[in-house]
């Protein structure tokens, strides 16, 4: 796992032999980024990575200056990886939580202006994702939800969803509910 960017910049770290997670790819998650970095001032953007699996995305967020990322993991080896790299980064940032990201978000009391997901491709629950984190009031005002997903799922017809990006297998669909993404 390579960090992109930020004050980590160039860090890599080896995942453990048999790790049960499809990261997202270098491409995929430094093309995010680009998109992003015109959309937030990182050093007062406040986020949520559900199904951290590696924990790229939420390190990368680290890395570019967020205060405050939260990453929920529920894999016992994933979580420990996670918990690693935190530590050799020195991470004070980063709040890993071991649980069921569902059970997470029911009970989460605090509200984040990006929420990254990245659900096991397969997950039965997949579709439902974007309405729960409306319905639960997760997102601040002008805060933006995206999802990872496969080519086979498509989120065109949710209310809230505003775009696609595509990079090779990985999909982005991007969800707010102002106009403006």
């Amino acid at each position: 796992m390579r960090i992109i960017s930020g004050k980590y910049k160039s860090r890599r770290f080896q995942l453990p032999k048999k790790f049960r997670a499809r990261p997202t790819t270098d491409m995929a998650r430094e093309n995010l980024f680009n998109i992003l970095n015109n959309k937030f001032d990182w050093e007062s953007t406040h986020a949520l990575d559900l199904f951290s699996g590696t924990g790229s995305v939420a390190i990368e967020l680290v890395s570019r200056g967020c205060p405050r990322v939260v990453c929920v993991e529920s894999n016992t080896k994933n979580y420990a990886f996670i918990q690693h790299v935190k530590e050799q980064l020195d991470a004070t940032e980063l709040l890993t939580i071991k649980a069921d990201v569902f059970s997470y978000i029911k009970t989460c009391n605090q509200t984040f202006d990006l929420i990254f997901a990245d659900p096991p491709y397969d997950l039965k629950e997949l579709d439902t994702i974007p309405s729960k984190i409306f319905e639960l009031e997760l997102l601040n005002e002008n805060g933006i939800f995206i999802l990872e997903h496969s080519k086979e799922d498509s989120f065109i017809e949710h209310p809230l969803f505003k775009e696609e990006r595509k990079y090779g297998s990985v999909h982005f669909s991007f969800f707010a509910k102002d106009s403006v993404i």
